[in-house]
């Protein structure tokens, strides 16, 4: 007789995301919508309900780069948040160790870097609710 108990899926990641910045939510629904997502914890951290200090993060460099942190408690941050992040995605996970060879991944650490740099001067969503609204975030 089966039963219809529900389970809780043990969450791999958790990666903590601007959700004012329309390039970073575009790249966060695409990941949602892919197979194994249903592992990640997506974290707006723009949202009043977000305290970094409580989730033992720095509140001025969780705005400035990308951050992961895996099951056992490290945090990926930059490129290597995206790597964790493409490693537990099936259809993503060949681009990891690929990311991974040191060529390959000084130059995507370059790339992410001169993002992290821009990304504060780009267009970010109106907002009433976020405490980070006016958060003027330096390049």
């Amino acid at each position: 007789m089966a039963t219809d108990i529900q389970t809780e899926i043990q969450k791999n990641l958790n990666v903590y995301y601007d959700g004012l910045c329309h390039l970073c939510s575009r790249e966060i629904n695409h990941y949602k919508g892919m197979k194994g997502s249903e592992k990640i914890n997506f974290i707006d951290i723009t949202t009043s309900a977000f305290d970094a200090a409580t989730e033992g993060l720095d509140p001025a460099e969780i705005h400035k780069t990308m951050h992961v942190r895996n099951k056992f408690g490290h945090i990926h941050v930059g490129i290597d948040a995206f790597i964790a992040i493409w490693e537990e995605l099936p259809a993503l996970r060949f681009l990891g160790p690929m990311a991974r060879v040191r060529p390959v991944h000084l130059v995507l650490r370059s790339f992410y870097a001169i993002f992290a740099k821009v990304r504060p001067l780009l267009p970010r969503k109106s907002c009433e609710s976020s405490p980070y609204c006016e958060v003027k975030l330096k390049p």
